[in-house]
């Protein structure tokens, strides 16, 4: 199951002999000018919401592969409208597609598309591939929702946004990490464009005190979801608690 990161909060997933894309900006961001869109695979395309740095490349992408949009209703009824084909879904709402199961989940965050039109409102997404649980949460801030994704989801990987100003900033997703109950989080939404660039070493660090790893990867790079994702133990998660009963990210 391999994941592939194409910068911001564009990335694919590889699984069961389908790809799946979400988010595509891609030909609008300077640090994936590297990457030809012309070239990327999709079987499905997936859109948290519908700002044009999540939206930008999904109609060429859609064009060149056929993909099926998977989004809320009001995305999908837009790119319907355009001739492209989409399964609409709402917040609280599962479907199982031929690849795997997919739950879409609650964001906090605005939704609109580049020409101001209503976009819904903005989500996330739980998927459950090869028997292990994914979740992208969007851009985001953080809520208390997600201690309940934790509890209902045995979350192997969290996909969450770390580069401040428009989303959870670091520590934030740290906290989200810990209230997912989940060791492995893959960092998005940073370094793009000058209001959520972020310090690497020192947000890994701060990961790595609490027993989690924060992997940030190059445009292009790959990532194999099958090796690890464990979820952190419930003794680290209350021992986390003990020492900071208040909840705060120190």
């Amino acid at each position: 199951m391999n994941f592939t990161y194409y910068g911001h909060s564009c990335f694919s997933i590889e699984t069961n002999g389908k790809t799946l894309l979400f988010d595509p900006f891609i030909s609008g961001n300077e640090l994936a000018k590297h990457i030809d869109i012309d070239r990327i695979r999709a079987d499905y395309i997936l859109i948290s919401h519908a700002h044009s740095d999540h939206t930008a490349d999904v109609e060429q992408i859609a064009k060149n592969t056929g993909a099926k949009i998977i989004s809320t209703f009001e995305i999908v009824m837009h790119y319907q409208q355009k001739g492209f084909e989409g399964h609409p879904m709402n917040f609280g709402g599962k479907w199982d597609f031929d690849f795997g199961r997919v739950k879409m989940v609650q964001a906090m965050h605005t939704s609109s598309f580049a020409d101001g039109s209503y976009g819904g409102a903005a989500g996330g997404f739980i998927i459950t591939l090869e028997g292990k649980s994914i979740y992208y949460s969007g851009d985001t801030a953080l809520f208390s929702d997600m201690e309940l994704f934790g509890r209902m989801h045995n979350i192997n990987w969290a996909i969450l946004p770390i580069g401040d100003n428009f989303t959870m900033d670091v520590e934030q997703a740290l906290m989200a990490s810990l209230m997912l109950n989940c060791d492995q989080i893959i960092g998005v939404h940073y370094d793009t464009f000058g209001y959520i660039m972020i310090d690497h070493s020192g947000a890994k660090e701060k990961f790595a005190v609490k027993g989690k790893e924060l992997h940030l990867l190059a445009v292009g790079e790959q990532l194999n979801l099958s090796l690890n994702g464990a979820s952190v133990s419930e003794m680290s998660r209350q021992n986390f608690m003990d020492d900071n009963p208040k909840g705060e990210v120190i």
